[in-house]
């Protein structure tokens, strides 16, 4: 049985918001941190590079071909006798046998109609005024290799049918609009995809949305925007929803890459069979590298057995503001505890059996970094975050929320800067299968309390939580036997709902926190600089962190104070006598 520390915990520990330079204090024998690297964690990095090449401004064209749709009808002009042109109602299919790279420009609106393109040569599709619905197939179907240059211009629209009747057995048509090389949008104007029998939109190479167009996608059957090797978001408003059993808003076998925009992703559907095996769903899938930059992407999945964003390697958050909240409960039955079950150590498995999916909010099976940005997960049945690798937080914002634990490495996690709020109200705040670090930045943890701490480490298998620096709050307890490398004081019980103030030798504030609703919580504080702590203060002004439970430079007065004793990390509250002239 392992040794838990306190019923509920608060540690605060005090430093600079930045990395830390003391990670020499750590003892000579420390495990090196555990990693996972199933694939290349940079692959698809010369996709996101290729600016020039996939901006269309940079291309030229030698001829414009024009197809205009009117109803059960359509015309094509522009053509040269080194094109051929088939037109079966408002179905139109051309091949481009010559050399010409060529804008196909598509306007007006059909039913029952179509545009189907063969050629060798990179071309432009200018989306001009074109509704689009194709009862039997995709309303795009693009046999083309080369890169595919899609401007939007004005407000589109392509639909595709229940079933694809008429797809011919030696070629792919896997969505309403469906590409066999690049697609590259662009342009000011409005496309809106509507798939009911297949993806939304589809590219057997990558998808790529630069400039500024609305893109909206709903797919009832198929995923909603889909790059084999890649979907790279640069610029542009991307809004995708996805209802079809175990279905993805956004998929990729390689990387999904944002650098601007603003995407919006919803699943309604929830985890089943496809193709004969249990598929669960995903805001989005990356096999081998998901990638944020910058922009804003909003993940809402409300089906069971679904996870926000997830990927079988690496994840990198460095920028940008992501926001995931996945509502479902877990998809099938699962026994408690060990390989497969809900409740099992981390690492051991994903929350998943042969019959059962775990509704997650962020997941990947390597490792998973964040340097930058704001990066918000609630996840109401099982783990706001989880690496079966390492975590490492060396910059940004964190916020977690969970039933299950609310920040959970397989391998080790740690905290060298950023600011981190985890927060479980069934398991623990920050849980790691390895040694836990904490070397710097601001750290919110709050566990459930009794066996669930706020912050755990693998001590079973003698593994250990280490501080040596940053701002830490620890609601709900601590790994017992931690190694501290600063002063660390006990304060007693604490009063729900209630402001904190510490503060230096000097009285100067170093800052100020609220305690969560739950009350009768014990509180534990840490710094090299810190001798003192009030409750029951009043806070005025300073800069406000986790939704204002966390406040620095602020102007703090009144108060009560409390009484202090030394902690030292051990499996009780530690020795030290109790420092005088503090009480409630």
């Amino acid at each position: 049985m392992k040794q838990r520390l306190l019923p509920f915990l608060v540690v605060l520990s005090l430093q600079a918001c930045a990395k830390d330079m003391i990670g020499n204090l750590l003892p000579d024998n420390e495990d090196s941190a555990s990693t996972v690297t199933t694939a290349d964690d940079s692959a698809g990095q010369d996709i996101i590079t290729d600016n020039d090449d996939d901006n269309v401004k940079n291309a030229s064209f030698d001829r414009t071909v024009k197809v205009t749709y009117a109803g059960s009808s359509a015309s094509v002009s522009g053509t040269t006798d080194s094109f051929a042109v088939s037109i079966d109602g408002a179905g139109v299919t051309i091949t481009n046998n010559g050399s010409e790279a060529v804008i196909y420009e598509l306007s007006g609106s059909s039913s029952n109609g179509y545009f189907k393109l063969y050629s060798t040569r990179k071309q432009q599709i200018l989306l001009n005024g074109v509704s689009l619905t194709n009862t039997k197939g995709a309303a795009i179907n693009n046999q083309s290799h080369k890169r595919t240059y899609v401007v939007v211009k004005g407000t589109n629209t392509l639909a595709d049918g229940a079933s694809y009747t008429e797809t011919p057995d030696d070629e792919d048509e896997k969505a309403a609009f469906f590409s066999e090389g690049q697609l590259v949008f662009s342009g000011d104007g409005t496309l809106t995809v509507t798939a009911k029998g297949k993806a939304g939109i589809t590219s057997d190479d990558y998808v790529r949305f630069m400039d500024a167009p609305v893109i909206n996608v709903s797919s009832s059957a198929g995923h909603g925007v889909r790059g084999k090797e890649a979907i790279i978001v640069s610029d542009g408003t991307i809004d995708v929803n996805v209802s079809g059993t175990g279905k993805k808003g956004f998929s990729s076998d390689t990387l999904v890459y944002f650098g601007g925009g603003v995407t919006t992703i919803q699943t309604t559907g929830s985890a089943g069979e496809v193709d004969g095996e249990l598929t669960g769903v995903a805001g989005i899938k990356a096999d081998l590298r998901f990638v944020m930059d910058d922009g804003v992407l909003t993940i809402t999945s409300t089906g069971t057995g679904a996870k926000g964003v997830s990927g079988d390697n690496v994840a990198y958050f460095n920028g940008g503001t992501v926001t995931v909240n996945v509502t479902g409960a877990n998809y099938g039955t699962s026994s408690s505890g060990g390989m497969g079950g809900w409740g099992g150590r981390p690492g051991q498995s994903s929350g998943s059996s042969d019959n059962s999916v775990a509704s997650k909010g962020v997941m990947f099976d390597g490792n998973l970094y964040v340097t930058g940005g704001k990066l918000t997960v609630k996840s109401a049945k099982h783990e706001a975050i989880e690496a079966k690798g390492i975590i490492s937080i060396t910059g940004g914002e964190v916020y977690a929320y969970s039933s299950d634990d609310a920040v959970n490495a397989a391998g080790d996690l740690t905290i060298e800067g950023g600011a981190v709020y985890a927060q479980s109200t069934g398991n623990d705040g920050l849980d790691a299968n390895g040694n836990l670090y904490i070397k710097g930045g601001i750290v919110y943890a709050l566990g459930s309390g009794g066996a669930e701490l706020a912050i755990d480490a693998n001590s079973e298998a003698q593994k250990k939580l280490y501080i040596t620096g940053g701002t830490i709050i620890a609601v709900g307890g601590m790994e017992s036997g931690a190694s501290i490398g600063q002063n660390c004081w006990s304060a007693g019980t604490v009063k729900a709902n209630t402001a904190y103030a510490l503060y230096d030798g000097d009285g100067k504030v170093l800052g100020a926190f609220k305690t969560p609703s739950t009350g009768n919580l014990s509180l534990i504080v840490s710094g090299p600089d810190l001798e003192s702590v009030k409750y029951g203060v009043t806070v005025d002004g300073g800069t406000p962190l986790f939704d204002g439970l966390f406040t620095s430079g602020a102007t703090v007065s009144g108060g009560s104070g409390c009484t202090l004793s030394t902690y030292t990390g051990g499996s009780g509250m530690g020795g030290g006598g109790g420092r005088p002239g503090w009480g409630w």
